[in-house]
């Protein structure tokens, strides 16, 4: 018996279905479709940096130019070109504004007001935005359309009842009447609660209840960590309003004036020298700036956190 050698077929790879003896190739996992990829660029391109840049300088030109004058002497003024560079005179015109009002002593008067304030209608803000955005209670809706229709009543209607209350308490030309009344806006309210009805779950604030957290425990711990980026822009532009207000503290306290209402001093005199009032604008503005530098991070995480929330 002759020896009979078994031969296997040789084995093909996998072959496409209907096309024998073609290997199959292994599909290369799909890519998600990228903005460019489909013809669409999302750079900021020449037009979105030419009008930004426009913004800048017609934002920081009058600022620039006030600078300049509070630097030179009268005499640019009358020109028919303002000059672009600052002159020479600005520490002399600063200390013609110190010898004319009580610079320093309101200075620290603008930074006690706009302090407190900005502390005050952060917290209460955020604690009455939680308990309109979170909590159930019986006329929430109706006690929310109330402080929104506040928005719609001018101040300076208040102003004569407001300062003849402030007569009364006997707090006039002292800077607890200028704080009092702004303690807490209607319109930090209004942000407030807009920022947390969504930003916060529900399923947190039960799970926090459950922990045994009191009520204000839970807006301690998970409320108020939540709306930081909100409180951080809310305390950014309390700050400015309250630093910037003229009329309510000229009316209450003259005596013992904030920062806006010394410098209005340099223009009571029969001949105003608007360099020496510039170099008073500048000198003011100053403090403003260098919050917003500090606080610009916090401003700028804010605003990413609401559009992202958006």
């Amino acid at each position: 018996m002759s020896n009979v050698t078994d031969l296997k077929e040789p084995t093909t790879p996998p072959t496409d279905a209907g096309t024998p003896g073609i290997p199959v190739k292994p599909a290369k996992p799909t890519k998600p479709a990228r903005a460019r990829d489909v013809g669409i660029d999302r750079r900021p391109g020449f037009l979105t940096y030419g009008l930004l840049i426009a913004l800048f300088l017609g934002g920081a030109y009058p600022l620039w130019w006030s600078f300049v004058a509070g630097s030179s002497d009268s005499s640019v003024l009358a020109d028919t070109w303002p000059p672009l560079l600052p002159g020479g005179r600005f520490w002399d015109n600063v200390a013609s504004v110190l010898d004319t009002v009580p610079f320093w002593q309101a200075l620290a008067n603008s930074i006690i007001v706009s302090s407190v304030i900005t502390i005050s209608v952060v917290f209460f803000s955020t604690l009455a935005g939680y308990s309109f955005a979170k909590l159930r209670f019986k006329g929430r809706e109706g006690l929310m359309i109330f402080v929104i229709a506040t928005l719609a009543v001018p101040t300076q209607l208040g102003i004569i009842p407001l300062f003849m209350l402030m007569k009364e308490f006997g707090w006039t030309g002292t800077l607890g009447a200028i704080i009092i009344p702004t303690l807490v806006t209607a319109f930090g309210v209004f942000f407030m609660r807009q920022y947390l009805v969504d930003v916060i779950p529900d399923e947190l604030i039960e799970a926090a209840r459950v922990d045994g957290a009191s009520m204000f425990g839970t807006f301690w711990h998970v409320g108020l960590p939540a709306a930081r980026p909100a409180m951080a822009i809310l305390g950014l532009f309390t700050f400015m309003t309250a630093w910037t207000d003229y009329l309510w503290p000229l009316l209450v306290s003259p005596q013992n004036p904030t920062l806006q209402v010394a410098l209005s001093q340099l223009q009571s005199a029969k001949y105003v020298d608007y360099t020496i009032v510039l170099a008073g604008a500048v000198m003011a503005t100053i403090p403003l700036l260098i919050l917003f530098v500090l606080a610009g991070k916090q401003l700028v995480s804010g605003i990413m956190a609401g559009a992202v929330k958006g």
